[in-house]
């Protein structure tokens, strides 16, 4: 008996479940429906429970009589209709009962021509969408608002248990409320492959980003292969022959991102953050000193040489050649002056100039410099914070990134668009750094336009970034860090400013998560559950 009763005991401790709902912070596991809920929340939006089914069979985009064709939106009709119909396993789907109305038509109409064409800061998104059967529409001033037009359809298609693709009328009347919406990658601290960076363009389209913005390289590696100065990859890469971004894989990710209606803006950091560049590119940086000796290390750009403009300006012609788009992030943040004022011939050269112990005016010069290199070859400007904080006297189609905490993020928004320019927020966005349970929330609730300020000043915030930095981050774990907590991101600089309802953002960021998931994207899970057609 005694034996018997040990062995009950053993018996119920491992059948028996845990008492986890007494535990704090228990969640019930629940199961994630797919009920056709869009993210991000549209403008305007009308929809009725008149549902229409949607056949594979039958079922196609076409163009409109008056529409302008084009490569772009060929290849979207292609995608969607795959999203739609075939990463849910859905060829064998019964067709519509013959009681039920059939949606077999989606006319795009799309007014620009779009052919070779690149998506700028200025690019009209709005679409409108009409879903009624038997034919729905939709119209788009340019193929980029055709794009997400089309994804805001394939998230309003939804899968009943038995198989059969429904969508229920509906009228959209959209557009973003910013036009910057950009994901920063940092593929210098941990080199990130081109499989995962396209993982990552193809969640931005998902969720209505516009910008790429290319952290491409930093004090830790420079995978980014240049013509005019091939030594910087060759020997400040991590690996010259496997983490490297060559000319046609950047080509690659430019094309990838077009057809996503994606900028890429490449960021090149300078003075500081430059220690991989040393290397390549011999005299370059600034010697430091131990006195009046060298003591062998290097540390940012070296401001008083004139060869450091004339590399920085061969450099930024190529990368002026490479990449479309008319905006180049330049950097500028964080210079720590130690190595400058351990070198006597920058002292001199303060003397000279007259800055007297004022590193921050040398610093200043140095920008200076920069930009007005970047102007002359004819590439506008993203600078960090720093720059302004320092003083430097920028051109007024500057746009500066407000990145940290301190000062206050509503001052410095304050203090940059009073100035006249530009400006694109990610000081609450720094999605790399992760707490345990759902943080989603904070993202949702940062606001870019919270300062004090005239209405001419908050029209001056043109978007804002989420910021996956690179030192914890590769690609084992980008996407599912990124997603779908940047899907929070993505709502707030979409959606209308008065869209602010946790409780019914939670239950489409859920439902996004899960169509992320059915479309190949390791999103994490918000909390305890699963997705109604999870692994099916």
């Amino acid at each position: 008996m005694a034996v018997l009763s040990l062995f009950a005991v053993f018996l119920a401790l491992f059948v028996s479940p845990l008492p986890c709902h007494d535990v704090p912070g228990y969640q019930k596991p629940v199961m994630v429906q797919q009920t056709g809920k869009v993210l991000p929340k549209p403008q305007t939006m009308t929809a009725s429970t008149e549902a229409y089914a949607l056949a594979m069979p039958s079922f196609k985009f076409t163009y409109g009589s008056s529409s302008e064709m084009c490569d772009i939106v060929d290849q979207a009709f292609q995608r969607y209709y795959d999203l739609i119909f075939d990463i849910d396993g859905l060829r064998k789907a019964p067709v519509a009962s013959k009681d039920m109305s059939e949606l077999n038509t989606l006319q795009v109409m799309v007014k620009e021509p779009c052919t070779g064409v690149y998506p700028s800061l200025e690019s009209s998104e709005n679409y409108t969408l009409t879903v009624a059967a038997p034919m729905g529409t939709l119209v788009a001033d340019s193929a980029w608002g055709v794009l997400r037009g089309l994804e805001t359809f394939s998230q309003l298609v939804y899968r009943t248990d038995n198989g059969m693709m429904l969508i229920n009328k509906t009228t959209i009347d959209d557009f973003p409320r910013f036009a910057h919406r950009g994901i920063l990658l940092d593929t210098s601290r941990h080199f990130i492959p081109l499989k995962y960076i396209k993982q990552n363009l193809d969640a931005m389209a998902y969720n209505k980003f516009n910008v790429f913005h290319w952290h491409i390289v930093d004090d830790q590696s420079f995978p980014y292969q240049s013509v005019v100065f091939p030594d910087l990859s060759a020997k400040g890469a991590f690996n010259p022959y496997t983490h490297l971004y060559t000319q046609d894989d950047i080509k690659d990710v430019i094309e990838y991102s077009r057809l996503r209606g994606i900028r890429v803006v490449p960021e090149f950091d300078t003075p500081g953050h430059t220690a991989s560049w040393g290397a390549g590119l011999p005299g370059f940086l600034t010697p430091c000193y131990d006195g009046t000796t060298p003591n062998g290390k290097y540390y940012a750009a070296n401001p008083i040489r004139n060869t450091t403009y004339d590399m920085m300006t061969k450099l930024l012609k190529e990368v002026k050649d490479v990449f479309p788009d008319k905006y180049v992030h330049l950097g500028g943040d964080e210079v720590n002056f130690n190595c400058w004022k351990s070198n006597p011939d920058i002292t001199k050269f303060m003397e000279t100039m007259g800055f007297g112990t004022d590193y921050s005016k040398l610093e200043q010069y140095y920008i200076k410099n920069i930009l007005d290199i970047s102007t002359s070859i004819g590439r506008n400007y993203i600078v960090w914070q720093e720059v302004l904080d320092n003083g430097v006297q920028v051109a007024k189609d500057t746009v500066v990134e407000v990145w940290k905490s301190n000062p206050a993020v509503p001052t410095e928004m304050a203090r940059v668009t009073a100035k006249g320019l530009r400006a694109i927020l990610s000081s609450c966005w720094y999605l790399n750094y992760i707490s345990y349970g759902t943080d989603w929330g904070k993202y949702y609730t940062c606001e870019p336009q919270d300062f004090t300020g005239t209405q001419e000043q908050k029209d001056l915030v043109i978007g804002g970034e989420a910021c996956m930095w690179g030192e914890y981050v590769d690609g084992t774990n980008l996407i599912a860090r990124l997603w779908p907590r940047a899907s929070a991101v993505a709502e707030r600089l979409w959606s209308a400013k008065d869209v602010t309802s946790m409780a019914d953002a939670a239950v489409r960021i859920d439902e996004q998560r899960c169509r992320m998931v059915r479309r190949g994207l390791n999103a994490e899970p918000l909390h305890p559950g699963f997705c109604q057609f999870e692994y099916d």
